[in-house]
């Protein structure tokens, strides 16, 4: 028998579901891609958009995800790495990420499956809910076989009642356990059921819908509207450089910020491989809009951005909502939950008790400032090596450090300190270009914050969790220049390498997709929709003043006892 024919029965052997669960108990990543079983470890290192993204999938069935954001020569690439396949329908794991415990062959067989412990439920990665998991571990009630139907995460790892208990223990209100407890079930009322068949149905229709706007030549770029894009980003920079030269420095602020704010939009095309669908050339488009012209990563955003569209709304793990000690869009942050991207527990200390208090004031101020936190984002991935040193993207992180010089000549050494004549001068400047960027901040906050955070399981489908926690901004035709595209952050999390410039026309196909498979699709107008964003601030605000407020009574309380 010869090599070729050993490899190939090899690939095509069965590995069965207890096989994977061993495997990885042992540290394997193993994910399953259009019934292969793949052992994805030597690659994770070097996946471009980052190690996060993958983790999350170990376990499950990531054929949608891996369709929606990878060509199909990387998807005949990912064949290298597969080890056999799977027979019938897989039930997802949730991933060691996120939790999921998995046992080897010996625990399984040590164990009668009748009183095993399923690697299909998970405690919760934050230390508010240690005493639970303990718990957990000597009680008989929580072991058992739960199928992909009833598993309590994908996104998170335990159920609305284990939550609630853990509240509840730790002294919290009822109002604040209600508060989980009835987001969750109001989206079980209002989304279609999470029962094996209805799922798979959305997922065969989303699948023909892809098939279908495919057909139509939705993910085709348009060059021409780039050049559209392109004069309006040359008018903006040369106004600027005008404007400086002639002392109308703050005009020349303005148009600079303008600039900034509409070169992102393109950044976030080629950071999805939307404009050529050629990753080194898209890659080199972003990297060189972002950093050499903007002073930000781009790699650093793709490795963000990849897990939020994996994620999303997700409070432990999508990096897009998690912004303590400042906000808080769900009052389980009030937990010190652990982030598994920054790796690191977000503290609900001093500082964010008081903040949150007064999030829905601080909102759009805070966001005046927020192109300086994505610098030093920016800063942290590229000079802290965050990035893949081999693979094909080892070179990306030395020419964004090129960008970064030159961004800081350009912009700090010629047009701030060379170019603009007084101190205070080069201050406002630089205040007034940053915070004329704002806008960008509110629409990339605008499409979540106000949508939902509940965790309804591993057995959600790829389409129906992006809607429900993805909206749409109703806005005239005219004015998507404006919005860049993220007026459609529900259509493009459907479709993420689809050119911006054709969402809108994917846009009513997703309508009656929704209509036909029963998920609310939700679209709100700029103003209505930052009233909902503002409304949950508000509402978590007012959890987070009355948590302080029960915890000042109970002080009070133990300190009257103890006299």
């Amino acid at each position: 028998m010869t090599g070729t024919q050993q490899t190939s029965q090899y690939r095509d052997r069965i590995v069965s579901r207890d096989d994977v669960e061993h495997l990885i108990a042992n540290g394997r990543k193993i994910l399953i891609v259009d019934g292969a079983v793949l052992k994805i470890d030597a690659w994770l290192p070097y996946h471009p958009g980052g190690d996060k993204a993958i983790l999350h999938m170990v376990g499950r069935d990531a054929s949608l995800e891996v369709h929606a954001f990878h060509s199909l020569e990387t998807q005949d690439l990912m064949k290298k790495y597969q080890i056999g396949m799977i027979e019938g329908q897989w039930r997802d794991f949730i991933p060691p990420i996120q939790g999921g415990n998995f046992r080897t062959h010996a625990d399984i067989e040590a164990v009668p499956p009748a009183e095993s412990i399923s690697s299909e439920s998970s405690a919760e990665p934050s230390p508010v809910f240690d005493s639970l998991r303990r718990r957990q571990n000597r009680s008989p009630a929580f072991s058992g076989q739960h199928s992909r139907l009833s598993t309590s995460s994908s996104a998170s790892s335990l159920s609305s009642l284990d939550i609630d208990q853990t509240i509840e223990s730790s002294g919290r209100q009822g109002d604040l356990r209600a508060g989980t407890k009835q987001e969750r079930e109001d989206d079980l009322a209002s989304f279609p059921s999470l029962d094996q068949v209805t799922q798979l149905t959305i997922i065969s229709k989303y699948q023909a819908l892809d098939e279908k706007v495919r057909g139509e030549g939705l993910y085709d770029c348009s060059y021409g509207d780039y050049a559209i894009e392109a004069a309006r980003y040359t008018f903006l920079a040369v106004s600027s450089y005008l404007l400086l030269h002639a002392g109308y420095y703050i005009a020349s602020a303005i148009c600079l910020g303008m600039f900034w704010h509409q070169l992102t939009f393109t950044v976030h095309d080629a950071g999805h491989m939307g404009i050529t669908h050629d990753y080194h050339i898209d890659s080199s488009i972003g990297i060189f809009i972002a950093d050499f012209l903007g002073g930000l990563s781009c790699c650093w955003w793709k490795r963000n951005h990849n897990v939020h569209h994996i994620v999303t709304n997700s409070p432990e793990h999508d990096p897009d909502i998690q912004h303590m000690p400042f906000f808080a869009i769900t009052p389980r942050f009030f937990s010190s939950l652990k982030s598994t991207y920054y790796d690191r527990i977000m503290s609900f200390d001093s500082v964010a008790q008081f903040t949150l208090k007064y999030q829905h004031y601080l909102y759009y101020p805070l966001l005046t400032f927020g192109r300086f936190n994505l610098y030093a984002l920016s800063w942290q991935y590229i000079f802290g090596f965050q990035g893949p040193r081999k693979g094909p993207a080892w070179w990306h992180r030395y020419l964004e450090m090129i960008g970064q010089v030159f961004f800081w000549y350009w912009f700090g050494y010629l047009v701030v300190y060379k170019s603009i004549p007084s101190p205070w001068t080069r201050v406002l400047f630089v205040l007034i270009s940053h915070a004329t960027t704002t806008p960008v901040h509110v629409q990339i906050t605008l499409s979540h914050f106000a949508m939902s955070t509940s965790d309804l399981g591993v057995a959600e489908s790829f389409p129906q969790r992006m809607l429900r926690t993805t909206m749409d901004v109703d806005c005239p035709q005219w004015l998507d220049f404006f919005h860049g595209g993220l007026q459609f952050q529900a259509v493009h999390h459907l479709f993420p390498r689809m050119p911006r410039h054709n969402l809108r026309k994917a846009q009513k196909h997703v309508v009656e997709f929704c209509k036909d498979v029963g998920i609310p699709y939700t679209i709100y107008g700029f103003q209505e929709g930052n009233e909902k964003v503002i409304g949950r601030l508000e509402d978590v605000a007012k959890q987070a003043r009355m948590l302080g407020e029960c915890q000042r009574s109970a002080g009070l309380h133990s300190v009257l006892e103890g006299h």
